[in-house]
C-alpha cells in the first residue's frame, strides 16, 4: 500500500510569518500541563491538530525485509517538506531502523528536532519512540536477556534496575518513549513471540512487568504496555491469528497483568493488540480502550496504535470501508496516536472531520493527552533548552561495563537447571566435547528484538556492534586447562544429519559433552523463534532432536544446554542426560553466565516461567489447567509437562519446615497469616524461590487446580535459616463469577508453598466464611511477606 496521506502546502496551511509570542500561556512553565495543552489546542488548525496524532518512520524499508507486519506493503514515501509545516507528533525508531552510531545518531536527531520545530508555527518538537524489549534496540546498545528470562529470575527488583539503565541510555540520545514491556500471558508455546513474554502465569507477568515499568518511567522514558489485549491467545499459536477466548479467560488470565501495572507503576502509554476479541478488533474496541482502561482502571496516558493496526481495520479485519472509516473507528474507541507512520490519521482523518463523520472534539480529546505528555517531556519548550548534550560531541557508550555487569547478573539468575544426576558442576574435565549448532553462533543468545537479529542481519557490513562471545569461547575462558573440541553436528533448522557420525565420535572420545541446541531468533519466518516464527510442534527445530539422541547414544556424560526462545520436548534427555540447562536467550553475557553455572562458579537459581512439555503435540497447554485439561482416562493425549512451571534446581539444598497458620478460618473480607522456616542445608550460598499457590476445591465456576498468588526469593549462606511469614488477603482468591463480577466466595481453600507448581512442599487447608463478596480494581493484588533471620549471625 502506498502512503498517500501527505499533500503539498496549500491555501489551507497555517501561516508561518506570524510567530506566537514567547509569553503565550502554552509556553508558561508555571501552569499545569493540561492548561498549557488546552491553550495550545485553542490556537491550532485542524491540520495542525491531526499532525500531532501520527508518527513518521523515516528510512523504513519497503523491500520486504520487514521488522513489522506487512511493512513492505504499508510503507511508502513521506514528503517531510510537505508535512512539517503542520508539525509532527512522533518520530519512529531513528536508532532502530538501521545501524547508526549513537553519537552521530544523537546529533542527527537533534538537528531533525530543530528542523521540526523551525518548520511549524509553534515550534513543537516530536516525541521519539524506540523498541526496548530486551534492551535499547539500537546499534551498539546492551543486549540484555529477553523477557522470558526476566520471568525466570523471579526477581522483580533486578529487572527494575535493568529498566532504569535501559531508560537512561535511551534518554541520553534523545529518545522519549519505549515500546515495552510485553504483558501477554503465554497460552500456547508454539507462538513465536513466547520469547518476548514474561511467562505463562499472570501474577508473575504482572509482578515483573510492574518493576520494569517502574524502572523505565523513573528514568524519564514513557513505558508502553503491550499488547492490549489477547494477542498471545491466538488459535494454534499463529501470529496475528484469530483469538478465541471467553470473557472469564480474558478477565482472569489475560487482563490481570495490565491491571496490576496500570495500578502500581503509572505507565504513560498502552499499545493495542492486533487481534479481535469476539469479532471486535481491539483497535476499534471502545469498551476495552476507553471503558475498561480509562473509565474503570483510571489510566490517563496515551493509547498508541501497534504498527499499521489502524489501517488494518480496513485491510485485514474488514470492519472499515476506507482509511477514513478506520481513523474514525480507532479514534472513537480510544486510540490517540497512529504508528509507525501516517496513513489513516492523515488526509483521511481530516476529510472525515470536514465531512462530518467525526466531531473535531474527538480529535481534541486525543490531542490533549498527547500534548500533556509533550509538556511533561519538555517538548513544548524552546528546542535549544532540551537539545541532546551527551550525543553532540565525542562518543556515546550504550554498552557500558556497568550495563554488561547487570546483563551478566540477570543471565546468571535466569538460567534454569532442569536436571542434574550429580555431574554438575563439572569437576575440571580434561577433554570437553562441545557439540551442536548453537555452540559457535554469536546470535544464539539474542531474541528477535535484539538489534543484531532484528535489524543488523540486513546490514552485515556493519558488524554486530557489541561483543557476543559464543558458548565455545565462553567455555574456553571458563575451563582454560581443558582441551575443548567442537563439532556442529547439524544446523539449527536445516535438518542435516551427515555430521552425526563426527559428533558421536567426538562425544565418545571426551570426558564430558556439552550439547548446545536451541533456536535462531528472527522475524516473519526468518528464524525458529520470534515474531511470525511460530512452530507447528514443540519438537526441537531441524534435526536437533535426532542429534540429541545420537550424542546420548555415545555413552559419554552429556550436559544438554538450550539457548532458545521457547520450551521444547527434550526426547530421552530427562532420563539419559547427565544434566539439562535451559537458557531463554540470555543476552550478550549469557554464554559466560552459562559457562559459570556449568563450572559451579555460579549457583543456579532460575525457575521455569513456562512449562517444558513432555510431548510435542499437546498444545495449547499451560499449568493453569482445570481437571478436564489434565491427563485423563478418556483421552489418549497426555498434556502433563515434563518439567512444570516454577521448576528449577540449584547446587545448594534447602529444607522447608514448621509451617504454622495463625488461624485456619477467616472471612471473605479478611486474610490468613502463615509462616515457615527455610534453611540452606548445603555447603554453599544459594537462593530458593518460595512459590505460593492457591487451590480452590469447590467454586461456582471451573478453576485451575493451582494458581500462583505470590513468590519470594530467599538468599542464604550455608547453614543459615530464615523464618518467612506471609499474610494472604482473601482478595487473592477472587475470580470472575457467572454474572461477570469479580467475587470472593466462602468455602475451603488450600494454600501451598511449592518448589514448583507440580511440587508443593507444604500445604494448609483453610476456610473462608461469610457472604460472597464482590471486589473491584481496588482489591489487594499481593500477599505481604516478612523475613526474620534465625540460626546464624551472618548479615
Amino acid at each position: 500500500m502506498t502512503n498517500t496521506t501527505t499533500r503539498p502546502a496549500a491555501a489551507t496551511e497555517p501561516p508561518t510569518t506570524s510567530p506566537i509570542a514567547a509569553d503565550e500561556p502554552w509556553r508558561d512553565r508555571s501552569l499545569p500541563a493540561d492548561e498549557r495543552a488546552r491553550a495550545l489546542i485553542a490556537v491550532l488548525t485542524l491540520e495542525e491538530k491531526v499532525a500531532q496524532l501520527y508518527g513518521i518512520w523515516i528510512g523504513a524499508s519497503d523491500d520486504g525485509a520487514d521488522v513489522a507486519p506487512h511493512q513492505h506493503e504499508m510503507t511508502g514515501t513521506v514528503d517531510l517538506d510537505a508535512l512539517l509545516p503542520r508539525g509532527l507528533g512522533q518520530i519512529t525508531r531513528p536508532f532502530g531502523t538501521a545501524p547508526v552510531d549513537a553519537a552521530l545518531g544523537a546529533q542527527s536527531l537533534a538537528r531533525l528536532q530543530e528542523r521540526i520545530a523551525a518548520s511549524s508555527r509553534f515550534g513543537i518538537q516530536a516525541l521519539v519512540h524506540e523498541e526496548c524489549l530486551a534492551g535499547f534496540a539500537a546499534y551498539g546498545a546492551t543486549a540484555y536477556p529477553v523477557p522470558l528470562s526476566w520471568g525466570a529470575t523471579f526477581d522483580p527488583g533486578l529487572i527494575e534496575q535493568m529498566a532504569r539503565r535501559i531508560g537512561a541510555d535511551m534518554r541520553s540520545v534523545g529518545v522519549h518513549q519505549g515500546l515495552a514491556p510485553v504483558l501477554d500471558v503465554v497460552r500456547d508455546a508454539r507462538w513465536g513471540r513466547v520469547e518476548e513474554t514474561i511467562g505463562e502465569d499472570p501474577y508473575l507477568v504482572g509482578s515483573v512487568g510492574t518493576s520494569y515499568v517502574r524502572g523505565l518511567e523513573a528514568s524519564g522514558i514513557v513505558a508502553t504496555l503491550k499488547h492490549f489485549v489477547g494477542y498471545s491467545a491466538s488459535r494454534a499459536g499463529r501470529n496475528l491469528a484469530p483469538v478465541s477466548v471467553g470473557a472469564r479467560e480474558l478477565a482472569d488470565v489475560l487482563l490481570p497483568p495490565f491491571e496490576m501495572v496500570v495500578r502500581e507503576a503509572a505507565p504513560r502509554s498502552v499499545m493495542n493488540a492486533y487481534t479481535d476479541l469476539d469479532g471486535v478488533p481491539t483497535a476499534a474496541d471502545r469498551d476495552l480502550l476507553t471503558g475498561l482502561l480509562r473509565e474503570t482502571w483510571g489510566f490517563d496516558g496515551t493509547v498508541v496504535a501497534d504498527y499499521f493496526s489502524v489501517a488494518f481495520l480496513q485491510t485485514l479485519h474488514g470492519t472499515s470501508g476506507d482509511l477514513g472509516d478506520a481513523a474514525v473507528a480507532a479514534l472513537e474507541a480510544g486510540i490517540d496516536v497512529e504508528l509507525p507512520t501516517v496513513h489513516a490519521f492523515g488526509e483521511p482523518l481530516i476529510a472525515a472531520v470536514e465531512g462530518g463523520r467525526v466531531a473535531e472534539s474527538v480529535i481534541d480529546r486525543a490531542l490533549l493527552r498527547v500534548l500533556v505528555q509533550k509538556v511533561e517531556l519538555g517538548l513544548l519548550d524552546e528546542p535549544a533548552e532540551h537539545a541532546v548534550s551527551t550525543g553532540t560531541k565525542g562518543s556515546v557508550d550504550l554498552d557500558s561495563p556497568e550495563n554488561r555487569d547487570l546483563a551478566r547478573r540477570i543471565a546468571e539468575q535466569a538460567i534454569v537447571l532442569l536436571h542434574n544426576d550429580g555431574t554438575l558442576p563439572l569437576a575440571a574435565p580434561t577433554r570437553i566435547a562441545v557439540i551442536g549448532p548453537t555452540a559457535d553462533d554469536p546470535l544464539a543468545v539474542l531474541g528477535c528484538y535484539g538489534f543484531p537479529t532484528h535489524v543488523g542481519v540486513h546490514h552485515p557490513e556493519s558488524g554486530l556492534g557489541i561483543e557476543l562471545p559464543t558458548l565455545v569461547e565462553a567455555l574456553r575462558e571458563e575451563f582454560p586447562g581443558a582441551e575443548i573440541a567442537l563439532a556442529a553436528g547439524t544446523s539449527i533448522v536445516g535438518g542435516e544429519t551427515d555430521g552425526f557420525a563426527e559428533a558421536a565420535e567426538l562425544a565418545a572420545s571426551a570426558d564430558v559433552v556439552v550439547l548446545a541446541l536451541g533456536d535462531r531468533a528472527g522475524l516473519f519466518g526468518r528464524g525458529t523463534s520470534g515474531e511470525g516464527c511460530d512452530a507447528e510442534t514443540l519438537d526441537l527445530p531441524g534435526a536437533q532432536g535426532a542429534l540429541l539422541e545420537a550424542v546420548l547414544d555415545a555413552g559419554t556424560p552429556t550436559v544438554l544446554t538450550l539457548l532458545a526462545g521457547r520450551p521444547y520436548v527434550l526426547g530421552t534427555a530427562p532420563e539419559r542426560a547427565a544434566g539439562i540447562v535451559q537458557a531463554f536467550f540470555p543476552g550478550e553475557e549469557g554464554t559466560r553466565a552459562l559457562a559459570a553455572i556449568l563450572s559451579g562458579r555460579v549457583n543456579p537459581s532460575g525457575r521455569l516461567p513456562v512449562s517444558v512439555p513432555a510431548t510435542p503435540g499437546a498444545q495449547p497447554s499451560t499449568y493453569l489447567a482445570s481437571t478436564l485439561a489434565r491427563r485423563s482416562e478418556v483421552s489418549n493425549i497426555d498434556p502433563t509437562a515434563r518439567y512444570p512451571f516454577g521448576h528449577g534446581l540449584g547446587y545448594a539444598p534447602f529444607a522447608w519446615s514448621d509451617l504454622v497458620i495463625d488461624e485456619t478460618e477467616s472471612t471473605t473480607a479478611a486474610s490468613f497469616r502463615m509462616s515457615l522456616t527455610i534453611e540452606n542445608t548445603g555447603d554453599r550460598t544459594g537462593a530458593e524461590i518460595v512459590q505460593l499457590y492457591l487451590h480452590d476445591p469447590v467454586a461456582s465456576v471451573v478453576r485451575p487446580l493451582q494458581r500462583l498468588i505470590g513468590f519470594e526469593r530467599v538468599e542464604l549462606e550455608p547453614g543459615a535459616s530464615v523464618r518467612l511469614g506471609v499474610e494472604v488477603p482473601a482478595d487473592l482468591a477472587s475470580f470472575t463469577g457467572r454474572d461477570g463480577l469479580r467475587i470472593v466466595e466462602p468455602g475451603a481453600l488450600v494454600l501451598g508453598f511449592g518448589h514448583s507448581s507440580g511440587d508443593l512442599a507444604l500445604t494448609a487447608a483453610v476456610e473462608l466464611s461469610g457472604p460472597v463478596r464482590v471486589v473491584d480494581q481496588t482489591r489487594a493484588l499481593h500477599p505481604v511477606w516478612t523475613a526474620e533471620r534465625i540460626g546464624t549471625d551472618s548479615p
